[in-house]
């Protein structure tokens, strides 16, 4: 298993759901201990994973989206089509206030967030839903 990028013509959904559980334990939730993975599927077909990262110095921390968008750019990815998210709760997680603005930043018209449980997709949200009206990188034009 690798946080890399993996390419194929279409991300075989059940496959990353399938996947995300096993990041958790990559997690470093010392502090809440409440540990989340997400995967971003780019425009291309990449996938990239990311994990929750916590700091003493609270808030400091990254969340799993926001790491899994980095490793999207740095990849060389650029549009975000679909967020997977898990948490060790095994509960239903949406992207926090501050990940909404940055999946806000990249996110297709047609984006969604995947929630996933046991290793299976469970709830599909369209993004926009979640952040409707959004600032974003056309308001600076």
């Amino acid at each position: 298993m690798s946080a890399a990028r993996f390419l194929s013509d279409t991300p075989d959904e059940s496959a990353i759901a399938a996947q995300l559980p096993a990041y958790l334990a990559r997690s470093y939730a010392r502090y809440s201990n409440f540990t989340v993975a997400s995967a971003v599927i780019d425009d291309l077909g990449g996938v990239h994973f990311g994990v929750n990262v916590e700091n003493a110095a609270y808030p400091s921390g990254t969340c799993a989206e926001q790491t899994a968008i980095g490793a999207m750019i740095t990849a060389g990815g650029r549009r975000i089509e679909r967020v997977y998210i898990a948490a060790g709760s095994d509960a239903v997680v949406q992207p926090c206030g501050a990940c909404r603005q940055r999946i806000g930043e990249f996110a297709s018209k047609t984006c969604e967030i995947v929630s996933v449980q046991g290793g299976a997709a469970t709830l599909r949200t369209p993004f926009w839903t979640l952040l409707p009206e959004a600032f974003g990188p056309g308001d600076l034009e």
